[in-house]
């Protein structure tokens, strides 16, 4: 009996099954090095679309995230808890963010049609013209900044198919349950159209 804890024990990770051994790797340099680019990258396009947005439109990416999901939404009008579970923001979050929309004259927040104790946010007229040209500006910014970068490099191989290909791993990893989940942290770091 000892002789057999022992000898499992001295076995190679991977002969115990493929979560230990999984469990016990650490990521090498490279991999480091290339999880790093990842981030960085991704960090930086965030910024540079972020500054052109504010920029040409003065609009905030949560300023956007709001706009897009409203434009978006049956009537343009969603449930405050509506907009917070599809832009993945914390409800107080966001209605401090609606309450200084709704002074910009982009929104308007009215009592639930539904239900008395909720309200619901409205996309403005004001806001959807705004809205509108940011996205000009901002699509514009997208194609410049990521979709060329691809169009450039497709002639060694790095393509949008490529790019594609590398989300969908990464998605179908994180919905797996072996990745956690696709949700952000709450604080907007998952803005859509960002």
């Amino acid at each position: 009996m000892k002789d057999s804890h022992a000898a499992r024990a001295q076995a190679p990770a991977a002969a115990q099954g493929p979560e230990r051994a999984r469990a016990r790797r650490s990521p090498t340099p490279h991999d480091l090095r290339v999880w790093r680019d990842f981030v960085e990258t991704g960090d930086r396009i965030r910024s540079l679309l972020a500054a052109r947005l504010q920029a040409e439109s003065g609009l905030s990416t949560g300023d956007y995230a709001v706009l897009l999901a409203l434009s978006e939404a049956p009537g343009r009008r969603l449930r405050s808890s509506e907009l917070a579970s599809v832009i993945d923001w914390e409800r107080s979050r966001l209605s401090h963010h609606l309450g200084r929309m709704e002074r910009r004259g982009l929104l308007s927040r009215s009592p639930s049609t539904e239900d008395s104790r909720g309200s619901e946010v409205v996309l403005s007229e004001a806001g959807a013209s705004q809205f509108r040209r940011a996205s000009a500006a901002h699509l514009r910014a997208v194609q410049e900044l990521f979709v060329e970068a691809f169009v450039e490099a497709s002639d060694s191989g790095v393509g949008l198919a490529q790019v594609d290909a590398v989300t969908a791993a990464l998605q179908a990893h994180l919905s797996s349950g072996d990745g956690g989940s696709l949700r952000g942290r709450g604080d907007g770091s998952h803005e859509p159209g960002a």
